[in-house]
């Protein structure tokens, strides 16, 4: 059964920004990010980038981002 109470212990908030380096490139080519061992990929980034993004989904697991205007 699936238990929507799970998203919540994601360590970051959908809409919030964190500053980040991408630590890593995706089999897609996104740019994966991570706070507090929380994955978040990065789309058009590359390895060494440090960006401040804006989350914009969180699932169960991991995350996706994009860089912050």
């Amino acid at each position: 059964m699936f238990n929507r109470t799970e998203e919540t212990t994601a360590p970051v908030t959908a809409g919030e920004n964190y500053d980040v380096t991408i630590e890593d490139i995706a089999r897609e080519g996104d740019g994966i990010a991570r706070v507090s061992g929380f994955v978040i990929f990065v789309p058009g980034t590359k390895v060494g980038d440090e960006v401040t993004i804006t989350v914009t989904k969180v699932m169960r697991k991991f995350a996706f981002g994009q860089v912050a205007e």
